[in-house]
């Protein structure tokens, strides 16, 4: 899995009823773009994320 700061990354859920979470990716601290992600999610929380299977990077839009 490769990101770039300001990517999106979307982890799913694994238990029922459990809806998903995203944020924006603020920080690449593995080489060539690899995990671990420093993110910051909807809510204003920052964490450091080893993704796995149920996740998905979304590269950022291209500005004008």
């Amino acid at each position: 899995m490769h990101a770039s700061v300001g990517d999106r990354i979307r982890i799913h859920s694994r238990s029922v009823g459990v809806g998903e979470r995203a944020g924006d990716i603020l920080e690449v601290r593995g080489p060539d773009g690899a995990p671990p992600y420093k993110v910051r999610f909807g809510d204003g929380h920052e964490s450091l994320v080893y993704p796995g299977p149920d996740c998905l990077i979304e590269p950022r839009e291209p500005e004008d």
